[in-house]
């Protein structure tokens, strides 16, 4: 296991085959700035190594889970990097979503603008119900660029349009139809929910499932007749595991497999 880093804008914390990530700025709603975007990429790259963390869930301290970008970085306001740069907020996007490891939002509060971008970047996100989304960008002059990458992953062209043109904010069960999320649950039931789906991957194959999400991010904006050759090869590969070949015997043998994550 990696020493721990040195943090100010978010707290890591590992137990129970769970990295906990939290944005941890609460006086400015845990906007995202280069900092923050900073420290995550170390995080999210230790939990990554650490072969006792089977899942990452990525949250806000106190009540927002992230109002978006730090307008005052935006407009031009330096910022102290404490750790070396290891990358950008764009540099985060595309590491949640090419991330070996399920990474599970658990939105505690308001996601908005870069906020919501990071929890259209998880595998799973799930939302206390009272919890809002939407892209606000455009009511400053702005526009949500980088996070349409991610967002067009989950909505119809229709929808995201209209949320990014109008600045609208959705509840949390509205984004669920919309698929922003896999569901809204009352905030008493956020933490059950989603140590529910940490338990399932917790039950899986460790190398089937980072070999799985490797593929499935690394086909997602392929044509069919490039992805099926790329799928084929990563099928290979899978196979070739030793977690397969007890898998498939457990099966024949009608016992429960034995997984080592080799």
């Amino acid at each position: 296991m990696p020493a721990p880093q040195t943090y100010t804008l978010i707290t890591a914390h590992h137990c129970d085959g769970v990295a906990t990530l939290t944005l941890n700025n609460p006086q400015r709603r845990n906007a995202i700035g280069p900092r923050m975007a900073n420290e995550l990429l170390y995080a999210l790259d230790d939990a990554l190594v650490d072969d006792g963390v089977r899942s990452i869930v990525l949250t806000g301290a106190g009540n927002t889970f992230c109002a978006g970008g730090d307008l005052s970085q935006l407009s031009g306001s330096a910022e102290k990097v404490a750790l070396a740069p290891k990358g950008d907020y764009a540099d985060l996007l595309l590491a949640l979503v090419g991330s070996g490891k399920p990474v599970i939002a658990r939105v505690n509060g308001h996601a908005m603008g870069g906020g919501l971008g990071l929890v259209a970047a998880c595998h799973f996100a799930i939302a206390a119900t009272n919890a809002k989304l939407g892209t606000p960008e455009i009511n400053v002059g702005l526009f949500p660029m980088m996070i349409m990458a991610v967002l067009r992953r989950h909505m119809s062209t229709r929808a995201l349009t209209r949320m990014m043109l109008f600045g609208e904010h959705y509840p949390a069960p509205q984004a669920v139809a919309l698929g922003l999320l896999n569901a809204a649950v009352e905030t008493s039931a956020l933490d059950a929910a989603v140590r529910e789906i940490c338990a399932h991957i917790q039950s899986k194959s460790a190398v089937a499932v980072r070999l799985g999400l490797q593929a499935m991010a690394a086909q997602h904006d392929l044509a069919l007749e490039q992805a099926l050759p790329l799928l084929k090869q990563r099928l290979g590969a899978c196979l070739a595991t030793e977690d397969a070949r007890e898998g498939l015997s457990a099966f024949l043998e009608k016992r429960q497999p034995h997984w080592t994550g080799r």
